[in-house]
C-alpha cells in the first residue's frame, strides 16, 4: 500500500467509519467521561495507546499463534485476554514510572479494559485482513477517531449545560443523545470520501 492508500485508511477509520458514530463501539465511554473536556482528553490519550498496543499484539498473535494452529475461533477470548493484560501491564508501568501521570488518568485506564472499542478495532483489523503496517495505522486512526469524538461530544454537552435552556425532562442524558445524534449526521457527510 502506497502512502496515498494510508491516508485513505486514516481518513476511513476517522470520518467515515469511527467507532462510535458509524460502528456504535465504546458508547458507554462515549455517554459516560464526555461530561468534561479534561476528562475527555486524559481517556482519549489512554484509549490511543492501549488500542495502538493491542492492535499489534493481537494482530501478531492472531498471524503468529492462531492461524498456524487453525485456533481462529478462539480470537474473541485471546484478544479480551491480551487487551485485559495489557491495560493492568500499562497500569503498572505508568503507577511505577510516573506517579503524577497515573493520578491524572485515575479510572480511564480500568475502564479501558470495558471498552469495546479497543476489542471492535482488533477485530476489524483482523476481519478486513489488514497486513501489520495497516493494521498499526488502523489501530492509530481508529483511536484518533474515538478521541476525537469524545472531545467533540464533551465540549458539546459542557456547552449545554452552562449555556443552553433545556426543558427539565431534556436535560442530562437525552439532551445528550440528542446531541450525539447530531454529531453523527454530521460525521455522515464523510461517508462518500472513501471506500476501502
Amino acid at each position: 500500500m502506497d502512502i496515498a492508500g494510508y491516508l485513505a485508511l486514516i481518513v476511513w477509520a476517522v470520518f467515515v467509519n469511527n467507532l462510535v458514530l458509524a460502528q456504535f463501539l465504546g458508547i458507554c465511554p462515549f455517554m459516560g467521561v464526555s461530561k468534561k473536556v479534561e476528562s475527555a482528553v486524559g481517556m482519549s490519550a489512554a484509549v490511543l495507546f492501549v488500542t495502538t498496543m493491542a492492535a499489534i499484539i493481537t494482530f501478531l498473535l492472531y498471524q503468529g499463534l492462531l492461524v498456524p494452529a487453525k485456533l481462529q475461533y478462539l480470537q474473541t477470548i485471546v484478544f479480551i485476554l491480551v487487551i485485559a493484560s495489557l491495560v493492568q501491564f500499562v497500569e503498572m508501568v505508568i503507577k511505577k514510572v510516573s506517579p503524577t501521570l497515573f493520578a491524572a488518568l485515575g479510572i480511564f485506564l480500568p475502564l479501558i479494559t470495558t471498552n469495546c472499542a479497543v476489542l471492535g478495532t482488533a477485530i476489524l483489523a483482523i476481519k478486513k485482513d489488514f497486513d501489520f503496517m495497516q493494521t498499526l495505522v488502523f489501530g492509530v486512526a481508529s483511536a484518533l477517531g474515538f478521541g476525537l469524538v469524545l472531545i467533540l461530544f464533551a465540549a458539546i454537552r459542557e456547552r449545554l449545560a452552562v449555556n443552553v435552556e433545556t426543558p427539565r425532562s431534556m436535560r442530562g442524558v437525552p439532551i445528550g443523545l440528542v446531541a450525539a445524534g447530531i454529531l453523527s449526521l454530521a460525521f455522515l457527510g464523510f461517508s462518500g470520501m472513501v471506500k476501502l
